[in-house]
């Protein structure tokens, strides 16, 4: 695992990372079709922002990119609730990880393909809503267990190009989930028992059970 030395302690923006990171991108051999890049981290470390502006600046690089969220892959609210998990949505094993290796797999080999996304709001994955063209050259994957050390996740990590993870302490991802609770329309003290109570609790999953990156940010 290396600790890249584009990462000051001034916290650079996603778009100065996401820059930095092109070459390292566009350097790694590919093991298949596409290749596949990995942007792991615990809920609220900025995957998707740092992804996003990955994609951008790749795109902008002459190198054609799609960001393929695993969110996609909770699993419904009528799976979770009859299993006692909905309190724990989020969590490894409330997710399809069957589901999201049969489309880590597909990247690498087909031309077209469909993915589901999550829709926050209404608190569903919404299957087919997303796509990668032939054109798509690299994928950037973010999610919160494509390093993680536990049966069938630990798999995922061969097909990962390159990997990257994001470290940021417990009290700024406290201090940002329940900004991002707040946001969704809870009081201040539900706010900070969700972050705890769940979200920080896979935190610490993630911390504890985390494979070598080849890339740390943090």
């Amino acid at each position: 695992m290396s600790r890249t030395p584009e990462t000051p302690t001034d916290s650079p923006s996603p778009e100065s990372l996401a820059e930095a990171l092109v070459a390292r991108v566009r350097s790694a051999p590919r093991r298949a079709r596409r290749r596949l890049v990995a942007l792991a981290g615990p809920p609220a470390s900025g995957k998707s922002t740092l992804a996003g502006a990955m994609v951008h600046a790749l795109g902008r690089a002459g190198e054609p990119a799609a960001l393929v969220p695993m969110d996609g892959f909770h699993l419904d609210n009528r799976i979770l609730e009859p299993a006692g998990l909905l309190a724990r949505k989020g969590a490894p094993e409330t997710f399809d990880l069957g589901g999201l290796a049969r489309l880590v797999a597909a990247l690498g080999t087909e031309d077209e393909v469909f993915y589901p996304l999550f829709d926050r709001a209404r608190d569903i994955a919404i299957a087919g809503a997303g796509r990668v063209g032939p054109e798509c050259a690299t994928v950037v994957i973010e999610g919160n267990y494509l390093l993680f050390d536990a049966p069938g996740w630990r798999e995922l990590a061969r097909a990962w190009d390159l990997s990257v993870r994001l470290e940021v302490s417990e009290a700024e991802l406290e201090r940002r989930l329940v900004a991002r609770w707040l946001g969704h329309g809870l009081d201040p003290d539900a706010a900070r028992a969700r972050a705890r109570g769940n979200d920080l609790a896979n935190a610490e999953r993630i911390r504890r059970a985390a494979l070598p990156a080849d890339i740390t940010l943090g």
